[in-house]
């Protein structure tokens, strides 16, 4: 894109919205927000839970119906105003204004809070880059007497109710004693974590220079960022399907139990990971169609850009299980018992299941890649919504040339000094058991 263009207002001169300089970026830009960490841990897990192949009859049905012309509406939307949510709604219907400036919170307080799973996904993906997993050994100053090493002649389950006996798993004690570092208590503040901490400004300062310049920098970043974890689930899929017991995850998976259908819990399930996933009525949607132009065809994008978010989940059901099935044959376990939802799945089942292939190495660090891009996307474009908002509601101030750039630098800034406190021991346990994504 070149440079945005400029106008005069009495001697104050102002940079107006950017534009996509070629449409590729808006379709990439849109597939890393709405593809993210929900695919890869949260939808196998509800396709598991909920009855196999049965739950696509619910999750097809919500997409027709809700997801595909909700995500279109908000596309168009901000494609017709070139505004952010919190202008449009007051222009709309002055009476709905507030919905705007709600979801300006709720992203700003969720980008607060996701900037942590970068964190843990990057300080994994160095942790892979070692002769030897740290997770698969005992005898680490973060291990206890019970810690019980990964290896391939001993049953090691995950969940410590499924052992019988006070034994934990190394790749637990990794989680629990390493990376969150836990205190005994929530009311126990405890020391901070110095190298999550580095690895949270590291996160931070990877979303400021993918956004600071607005859609001139992020339709660049989102040329990568956006089209290698595809790169890397393609090799995780093919690795994983090549697995014993592969087969019998992707039973486990897929196996459809229609009489689940007669729960309500199912149906529930499927319409909010239709919402989850699409990214309905946050305003990232919206932010990101308001740099098109007006003549651009939105509807056709944007039902392919629904349908590769399906796609990707579905695909990503394939990484996870074939993977699952392989580990439950080497432990003699039932997948019921390994399989978990959220920050369980990709920071203990998963380094597990790696540490008892092939190169663990490489495949360790091929999913924390992934995962780490994919939180990326939805990361800055959370913060480009929270930018676009600020200065849509104060264009004289912040349209200035090289304010785009102060703002977001204090944003990143703030954001980075508030999380700090969610480093420290008693935080770090905090998040991790509330973020179920």
């Amino acid at each position: 894109m070149g440079e945005p263009e400029k106008r005069k207002v009495g001697n104050k001169e102002l940079t107006e919205r950017g534009q996509w300089s070629k449409k590729v970026e808006f379709l990439l830009a849109m597939a890393g927000n709405i593809v993210g960490l929900g695919n890869v841990w949260r939808f196998p897990y509800l396709c598991f839970k909920n009855g196999g192949g049965a739950f696509f009859i619910p999750y097809i049905l919500f997409a027709v119906t809700c997801g595909v012309p909700l995500f279109m509406l908000d596309v168009c939307i901000g494609q017709y105003t070139k505004q952010s949510p919190a202008k449009f709604w007051g222009r709309l219907c002055p009476l709905a204004e507030g919905f705007g400036y709600g979801s300006w919170v709720v992203t700003l307080y969720s980008s607060i809070a996701y900037n942590m799973i970068l964190a843990w996904g990057l300080f994994y993906l160095i942790s892979s880059l070692t002769s030897t997993l740290p997770w698969t050994t005992c005898g680490n100053h973060w291990n206890t007497e019970n810690c019980v090493e990964l290896t391939s002649n001993q049953t090691n389950m995950i969940l410590n109710s499924t052992q019988g006996n006070s034994s934990i798993s190394s790749v637990i004690e990794f989680w629990e004693g390493r990376v969150l570092n836990i205190s005994q208590g929530i009311d126990i503040l405890g020391d901070l974590n110095w190298e999550i901490l580095l690895c949270l400004l590291a996160s931070w300062v990877a979303c400021y220079f993918c956004i600071w310049k607005g859609v001139k920098s992020t339709g660049k970043a989102v040329y990568f960022t956006a089209t290698f974890p595809y790169v890397m689930l393609l090799l995780l899929m093919l690795r994983g399907l090549t697995l014993p017991g592969a087969l019998t995850g992707i039973k486990y998976y897929l196996y459809p139990k229609p009489s689940r259908l007669a729960d309500s819990q199912v149906w529930i399930d499927a319409g909010t990971q239709i919402f989850f996933s699409y990214s309905l009525a946050t305003g990232s949607i919206a932010v990101l169609g308001s740099y098109n132009t007006y003549k651009t065809n939105s509807y056709r994008d944007s039902i392919w850009l629904c349908v590769l978010n399906s796609c990707t989940s579905f695909v990503a059901g394939f990484v996870v299980f074939s993977v699952l099935g392989f580990m439950a044959e080497k432990l003699g376990a039932d997948i019921e018992d390994i399989a978990q939802p959220g920050p369980g799945l990709a920071f203990i089942t998963y380094p597990q299941a790696v540490a008892m292939m092939p190169l663990p190495q490489l495949w360790s660090a091929c999913f924390f890649i992934m995962l780490f891009l994919l939180g990326l996307d939805t990361q800055f474009v959370g913060l480009e919504l929270i930018a676009s908002t600020a200065i849509d509601i104060f264009p004289s101030v912040l349209r200035r040339p090289y304010r785009r750039e102060l703002l977001m630098f204090f944003s990143c800034t703030a954001c980075f000094c508030f999380q700090i406190l969610m480093t420290t021991q008693s935080n770090a346990q905090f998040m991790a058991g509330q973020m179920e994504y």
